[in-house]
């Protein structure tokens, strides 16, 4: 795309007002954690975009163009599947100890309106119980209002991407951003933990990375033949006990966020633009054992775009979640549980990485 280029952080906080914090529970039997995007006091407008077979979600249906609400002021992505919608309870209740939410009465009676998605990573740390509820969710809360927003979000094995698995490598949660020609900025956060791979299992190709901006992924070269039969012959002969104790439920999950000013219907629409960019860096994808979901947040800080920004602003979207997708799985490190061994795309071909170049850290957590 022409004129094109990162934000500072390539993350969603170069959205200016997002704020982004984790909370992460990893041993003693917990592999989850959750997140939580921050939009500021007075909320932000907000579209969603649900598919697959097995959607978690909260508050969905008031981001429906058609209802009345418009504003929402923060969005829960979690582990947990349909317990960890728990979660926004917990940023609720911090939202309305702060004063912020929807006003309903006199002064201090608010509603805050915090939609939500879960993805399934139930057991995965080796106890089916440990999972987010709404102490994990104040806990991200918390992090998320001390967050300054200059800088990049922390991706890889952290907040609701802790448990998550892509295929059958390590998953996690990656972010980019995209700033058009005409300074609009938007960005993705995304959740990985799909049914379907972010590797070509004939080559090991990732296939998020040929999307991204010049210079913006690692240089990668194809894998070694040895390493994507390793890999294949790996995925085919994990222990039986494995499959039958934990089903392979997945779901991948995230926000989108410009600064533009959208109307619901219109970020409903970028939502739904965002889920092509899913589709380019997960094959298969939106199947029936994931509830895919992207939520698109609007601030409003810019003018409303006419008809060829629009097209550009949903063109970088996909993008963007796509980039992100390749973020997180880079991200991702091996991680090793009482169930089973989850390996990242790095050990698990460690040929695609040339030795002579510098692999850089994406976000502290590779």
């Amino acid at each position: 795309m022409n004129g094109v280029r990162t934000g500072p952080t390539n993350s969603l906080t170069d959205v200016a007002g997002i704020r982004v914090g984790h909370a992460t529970r990893r041993g003693d039997g917990w592999l989850s954690g959750t997140t939580v995007v921050l939009t500021g006091p007075d909320g932000v407008v907000g579209g969603v975009d649900v598919r697959g077979g097995g959607p978690g979600t909260r508050e969905t249906d008031l981001l429906d163009p058609r209802n009345a609400v418009e504003r929402v002021h923060a969005v829960v992505l979690t582990g947990g599947s349909a317990f960890g919608l728990a979660a926004a309870d917990g940023v609720m209740q911090a939202l309305y100890a702060d004063g912020v939410g929807y006003p309903v009465g006199g002064e201090g009676e608010v509603v805050p309106i915090v939609p939500g998605a879960v993805i399934f990573d139930l057991g995965r740390g080796g106890d089916f119980a440990s999972r987010p509820d709404a102490t994990l969710g104040a806990e991200a809360y918390r992090a998320a209002v001390a967050a300054t927003g200059a800088e990049a979000v922390p991706q890889g094995v952290v907040g609701a991407g802790t448990g998550a698995g892509a295929g059958q490598l390590k998953g996690g949660i990656g972010s980019a951003s995209a700033v058009l020609a005409d300074g609009t900025t938007v960005a993705a956060l995304v959740v990985v933990n799909p049914f379907g791979s972010t590797v070509d299992p004939e080559t090991g190709e990732l296939y998020a990375a040929r999307f991204g901006l010049d210079g913006e992924f690692p240089v990668l070269t194809a894998p070694s033949e040895e390493d994507v039969r390793a890999a294949r012959d790996r995925a085919l002969t994990l222990p039986a006990r494995v499959a039958a104790s934990h089903p392979v439920l997945a779901t991948t999950i995230g926000v989108i966020a410009t600064d533009a000013t959208l109307t619901k219907a219109q970020c409903a629409k970028v939502a739904g633009i965002g889920h092509d960019g899913m589709a380019r860096a997960i094959r298969p994808v939106h199947t029936m054992f994931d509830g895919d979901t992207l939520f698109t947040l609007a601030t409003g800080a810019r003018p409303a775009p006419g008809p060829p920004q629009l097209h550009g602003l949903l063109d970088a979207a996909a993008d963007c979640v796509t980039r992100a997708i390749g973020h997180a799985v880079l991200a991702a490190e091996t991680v090793q549980t009482p169930v089973r061994q989850w390996r990242s795309y790095r050990d698990a071909f460690p040929s695609a990485f040339p030795a002579a170049t510098t692999v850089p850290n994406e976000g502290g957590h590779a």
